[in-house]
């Protein structure tokens, strides 16, 4: 079988196909060195959990223990395919320092302790500061990375049991944004379009979406596109030359900050072109008089003076988009972690709607997600939203949401909006918030201001409890560390950016006493005996599928319905969309079909917000100004960031990801092939900044902002003048400190990242910083930057990242490997689904 180094190729061989044609099956696996398919105990199904593309996969067991993973061949996602971090993090399971027993604080040392004690420090914490404060003293912090039956069990105990308003994700810090646009625009969360868009679209617009890098297969359904006959045409906003700048007809590489300001460019450029859709906004839009006179003002060469780009290539820009037959749009961090980030992402919605491209094959919008289950975060209120799309500022929705939970309504907090995990840790820095419960996120390295996290973190008066697989750099500061199964090694459902729900099943046992967090969270609320208003255990279920069932109810007749959906349909399906209920069976492609809506004013999940104050609109305003439903026309200023470079800081700071890492890396550094691949932080700056300065590849470096300084060597790209990069996956629990700089030098770049965040999404801003380069040392090697994607060097003779024989993942093609992926997935599916292995 043929085998290709996925390190040293990150999206493998290419399968052309023209518009409207099938895209090709191809499956890449993976295997421990030794072992062949035939090896095999057992296939057991899952999809991926080290991005949000949702890449259908069966995971090999052989012994009692993971030993690989190959993509489904008959899944919607993916159609086989992997990228790297699906190919080889699984490996992370196996690593020897899993957390496999309880520890709790003492004598300001962790050590190991029995379930029941460090449970009844947890509740017995959590009872007293109930009693002495009540529900605002505790705070719920969460994951994108776990199961939709996890997330909606924590929201059930910590709206409906505890009662607090303290609940959010670190979805906060990569997608709220995308949340709040499609609340703005249409009503509701849930993206309008589908993967399968990429298929028919003649255009595709990607907006600070470095799709190569965070979504690979993806990318790789893209490049198909564009090696077959009819390619569409890519434009791209990204002040990084990434793989889609290099491949796109225009690329867009405007100054930090003015993404807002490049939308209104481009609307200006639509709307005196005529390029819109004069019946489509007629019957199923309101406000678009007010963004026509909005951009009116607002022509190409202003919006080119503020970006800091050609105006030829924003006109260039406008007329593909303009005129396109089939316009795809996506957008992502670029966009949701800088300057005025719901503004801009709303105009990208704009567009569509102006041009009437919603809900038809290729005319579609993905405010895309980050993390595997970030979809799930928001649709089962673990982000602190009300389950099932639910306002909280409609009472009917509250009273309905109290019948599904059986509690009463008073109970489920909504006198206020959501607290939101910026100020939860403001919070908890000014002692209203005693208790702090973190499950599967890292906020001692995730969060801006690190310096000023770990100090909030390690308060004396703050009980930290801290749910997860290793010991993080913030599970070193906690008082309790509860010891967490990962993917493969429980049984749940996710929904991925296309609102695809997969199914993972158990595969096998996790390590010591570590347990899922389901059976976590069920311990926690009977030991802190949650009953509804009639007394009895409030929450009813003691296992996933249990869980399942009990998420369905809740979504009964929501925009996101999952009624029609069962363990029994998923198991062996290669994915289903929501909603899914009695009237679509098969699942919803794509919302939005004829300008229907969930934006009226009895149904809307929110009444939006003013773009840029982030004043919210009451139901009256609301219904004054949408009283039919229909799609809402948000128009915003462009106001200028609150630091900008200038004096002793002359350079934009922006962070991001590398193809090769996920978040802080306590998962994929664990993956050699990874961890080699990427296995330092570096510094990206163009040859244009890096001249002037002395500066060249390899050298040492400090970035420093008014917060603090990071070393790293450089990588000199073909990135934009102006801009320093940062990969923010860098921490401390593989270095000296353990959870902070243990020599002095700090290599998280989140050290140097502002306390700020977007008015109308509450969500950090990561990418507007003001910086200063100067050198450390000269380099005596290139830097150990990928070559790979947007790190690509423009210096000759940086030695090419590969994986070598350790990389290497077979691939097969066509009929015969979607067969065999098939045949075998059906075999692993009926021994699960009868208890046989998996289960």
């Amino acid at each position: 079988m043929p085998y290709a180094d996925r390190i040293a190729e990150p999206w493998g061989e290419r399968t052309p196909y023209g518009p409207g044609e099938p895209w090709p099956v191809r499956v890449d696996a993976f295997l421990e060195p030794g072992l062949s398919e035939q090896d095999v105990d057992r296939w057991v199904q899952s999809a991926s959990l080290l991005h949000s593309n949702g890449d259908g996969m069966d995971i090999a067991v052989k012994d009692g223990r993971i030993a690989g993973v190959r993509g489904r061949a008959n899944d919607r996602v993916n159609h086989g395919r992997l990228g790297p971090k699906d190919l080889y993090g699984w490996q992370a399971a196996n690593a020897p320092d899993r957390l496999r027993r309880p520890l709790v604080r003492e004598h300001g040392r962790l050590v190991e302790a029995s379930w029941d004690t460090a449970m009844e420090r947890v509740t017995g914490a959590a009872r007293r500061l109930l009693d002495e404060q009540g529900p605002s003293a505790l705070g719920f912090y969460t994951t994108g990375q776990l199961f939709l039956e996890e997330y909606y069990t924590l929201a059930l105990i910590a709206h409906g049991g505890i009662g607090t308003n303290h609940v959010d994700g670190n979805t906060r810090l990569c997608t709220a944004t995308a949340a709040a646009a499609l609340k703005e625009s249409f009503g509701c969360d849930g993206q309008p379009g589908s993967y399968a868009d990429v298929d028919h679209a003649d255009v595709i617009a990607l907006y600070g979406h470095n799709v190569a890098e965070t979504q690979t297969v993806l990318w790789s359904r893209i490049l198909d596109r564009l090696a077959g006959p009819n390619p569409p045409a890519l434009v791209c906003v990204d002040p990084r030359e990434t793989e889609v700048a290099r491949a796109a007809a225009v690329h867009l590489a405007n100054r930090p900050g003015t993404n807002l300001a490049l939308m209104n460019g481009l609307l200006h450029e639509i709307i005196e072109n005529g390029w819109i859709d004069e019946v489509y906004l007629a019957e199923h839009t309101v406000g678009f008089e007010e963004l026509r006179k909005r951009v009116h003002d607002f022509p190409a060469e202003e919006a080119a003076r503020i970006c800091d780009v050609p105006v030829a290539d924003l006109r260039e820009a406008a007329r593909l988009i303009g005129t396109a037959g089939r316009l795809l749009s996506t957008v992502l961090q670029g966009f949701y972690q800088s300057h005025q980030a719901t503004a801009a992402a709303v105009q990208v919605n704009n567009v569509h709607l102006v041009r009437g491209m919603l809900g038809r094959p290729g005319c579609g919008v993905l405010q895309m997600n980050g993390q595997p289950t970030a979809q799930n975060t928001r649709e089962c209120g673990a982000d602190g939203d009300l389950p099932g799309f639910r306002n909280w500022s409609n009472d009917a929705h509250v009273r309905d949401l109290a019948r599904v939970w059986n509690v009463d309504p008073l109970d489920i907090p909504h006198y206020a909006p959501p607290t939101h995990a910026m100020q939860m840790i403001r919070y908890a820095e000014e002692g209203s918030i005693r208790f702090l419960y973190v499950i599967g996120t890292n906020p001692a390295v995730s969060l801006p201001e690190l310096s000023r996290v770990r100090s909030i973190l390690a308060r004396e008066g703050l009980f930290l409890v801290v749910q997860d697989v290793f010991l993080s750099e913030t599970a070193q500061l906690a008082d309790v560390v509860l010891p967490a199964a990962t993917w493969g090694e429980k049984t749940g459902t996710f929904t991925n950016a296309d609102r695809t729900v997969h199914l993972s099943d158990k595969a096998v046992e996790p390590p010591g006493e570590a347990r899922p967090d389901l059976d976590i969270f069920l311990d926690f609320a009977r030991r802190m005996e949650l009953t509804d208003k009639d007394g009895a255990p409030l929450v009813k279920w003691s296992d996933a599928e249990g869980a399942f069932e009990g998420w369905k109810e809740c979504s009964r007749g929501r925009p996101c319905d999952y009624t029609g959906l069962s363990y029994e349909r998923l198991r062996g399906s290669g994915g289903i969309q929501w909603p899914c209920d009695d009237a679509r069976p098969d699942g919803t492609e794509r919302l939005y079909e004829e300008g229907r809506f969930w934006s009226a004013p009895d149904r809307c999940e929110d009444y939006g917000r003013d773009l840029v104050t982030g004043a919210p609109l009451s139901q009256t305003e609301y219904r004054a100004l949408n009283p039919d439903g229909k799609a809402v026309i948000k128009a915003a200023e462009y106001v200028p960031p609150h630091e900008e470079p200038g004096g002793e800081f002359p350079l934009w700071l922006i962070t991001g990801r590398t193809v090769y890492h996920f978040h802080t890396r306590t998962k994929t550094a664990r993956a050699p092939q990874l961890q080699e691949a990427a296995p330092e932080v570096w510094a990206e700056m163009s040859p244009g900044d890096a001249g002037p300065l002395g500066l060249a590849e390899g050298d040492l470096v400090e970035i420093a902002t008014p917060r603090g300084g990071v070393r790293a060597r450089l990588r000199v790209t073909g990135m934009r003048d102006g801009v320093v990069f940062l990969p923010f996956h860098y921490g401390y629990w593989d270095a000296s400190g353990g959870h902070e700089p243990g020599d002095g030098t700090a290599t998280a770049a989140n050290e140097l990242t502002i306390t700020d965040w977007d008015p109308a999404s509450k969500q950090p801003i990561f990418k507007t910083a003001a910086a200063r380069v100067t050198l450390v040392e000269r380099g005596d090697r290139p830097s150990a930057a990928p070559t790979t994607g947007a790190a690509r060097p423009v210096t000759p003779g940086v030695p090419a990242t590969r994986g070598g024989e350790a990389a290497h993942a077979t691939v097969s093609y066509g009929p015969a490997a979607s067969d065999a992926a098939s045949g075998a997935a059906s075999r692993s599916a009926s021994r699960s689904a009868s208890g046989g292995g998996a289960r």
